[in-house]
């Protein structure tokens, strides 16, 4: 196993440093024991911030087993250190297609309790070639192309156990999706690249959650951005938080810099590719590395050549040049270090919850996707005022009376 021992020890302990709430969960795991005699299988990206949750699901009792959610996401040191802490690790940066779906077989082979899953491949793998449901309680998803996944399977009466949507928490896509993407993924692009925004045409493929802080994030550095979109009402908002909403058609000719963030496939294809601008920038912050077609990359071009780490430059018979950055995969993790160790002490936080709330309540729970208990999601948010010195407020009697009595009807 590749891996420096004592720097991945660092980078955890830095994350963990930074992560009250889920330290303050791991406090009572500990004195708890919730997880005593479970098994909690973990498909994720393999980097500090997610040993600091495997970490803390091991304090509470449980029998931690962890696999890459994707081949360019693991963080060799960290996976060292937290193998090294009794956490069975499967995952190794680089590894093969077939090392990363062996290490997702074995999330199963373990016979888990509970799923935590990233994108839904442990999910998928159960509801296909591994359909035994053996003593699963239930799983805790936390991306919004994992729970499109859970949500067709619901719909068609395949789904085999409770699932708690993660991604939709307040606590999760209002910070994780649009703080978190927004800053990592300029992160990975800004280290790929080492070149400037300020003054660039850039695209954000999607304005959800994801898409408007990656838009912000890049009209905050300088950036001209252009958005595309499906759906009629974000499209609105885009336009109506300034920024150009145009076909990916029109907007690949004039952009500098492309980021789909969609969670669906085929975004950017061949009849993009065939107008894109000379040394446009292709990068994604979605799932899956389905958003920017590699086939019809490669099927277009004439030449490619690794143009430095992390970028890949394709030629076009006509001259013009597209760099792929990370491969298409996910590009805040691939090229970066993925989100503040902040954001994810909140998303982390819910997992950790969902997965006790699993334990305690999944056998009596309906076969469907739940969304994460309000109870737990302000839970995390009160926990995390404190270490940011906020103090809230508190309503008068008068105020409490007045909304009383608008309740009430009179």
């Amino acid at each position: 196993m590749k891996g420096d021992l004592e720097r991945g020890r660092l980078k955890i302990s830095w994350a963990r440093a930074h992560m009250p709430v889920l330290e303050g969960i791991r406090a009572r795991f500990a004195a708890e024991k919730p997880f005593a005699g479970l098994t909690v299988s973990a498909v994720l990206h393999v980097e500090a911030k997610t040993c600091a949750l495997a970490l803390a699901l091991k304090a509470g009792g449980a029998d931690v087993r962890l696999a890459a959610g994707n081949p360019l996401t693991t963080d060799d040191d960290a996976a060292a250190a937290v193998r090294e802490e009794g956490v069975e690790t499967r995952a190794e940066r680089g590894e093969s297609l077939a090392e990363y779906r062996a290490g997702v077989t074995a999330m199963l082979d373990a016979d888990p309790d509970v799923i935590v899953d990233d994108g839904a491949d442990l999910v998928a793998l159960v509801h296909t070639t591994r359909r035994s449901r053996g003593r699963l309680r239930g799983s805790t998803e936390e991306t919004t192309t994992g729970v499109t996944r859970l949500k067709a399977l619901e719909r068609s009466g395949e789904l085999l156990f409770p699932a708690i949507n993660v991604n939709d928490a307040e606590m999760k896509h209002l910070f994780d999706n649009r703080y978190g993407t927004g800053q990592s993924t300029l992160d990975g692009i800004l280290s790929a690249t080492n070149l400037l925004v300020a003054g660039k045409v850039a695209v954000v493929a999607g304005y959800g959650w994801s898409g408007k802080g990656v838009a912000a994030r890049l009209h905050g550095m300088g950036a001209e951005v252009v958005v595309t979109e499906v759906d009629p009402v974000r499209a609105l908002e885009a336009r109506m938080d300034g920024f150009r909403v145009r076909s990916m058609l029109e907007a690949a000719a004039q952009a500098d810099l492309i980021v789909t963030v969609t969670g669906s496939t085929g975004i950017l294809r061949a009849e993009h590719l065939r107008v894109l601008k000379d040394g446009c920038l292709l990068a994604n912050a979605g799932h899956f590395d389905v958003e920017i077609s590699k086939p019809d990359l490669e099927g277009l071009s004439v030449t490619h050549r690794t143009a430095r780490p992390n970028v890949e430059e394709y030629r076009f018979a006509d001259g013009r040049r597209a760099y792929l950055l990370a491969e298409g995969r996910l590009v805040n993790l691939a090229a970066g270090q993925g989100h503040p160790a902040e954001i994810m002490d909140l998303s982390f936080a819910l997992q950790a919850l969902s997965v006790e709330h699993l334990v305690h309540h999944g056998r009596e729970m309906a076969i469907k996707v739940h969304p994460v208990p309000e109870t737990l999601d302000r839970a995390v948010a009160h926990a995390a005022l404190g270490p940011m010195g906020i103090v809230l407020d508190e309503r008068t009697d008068q105020q409490l009376k007045y909304a009383e009595s608008w309740q009430g009807g009179t």
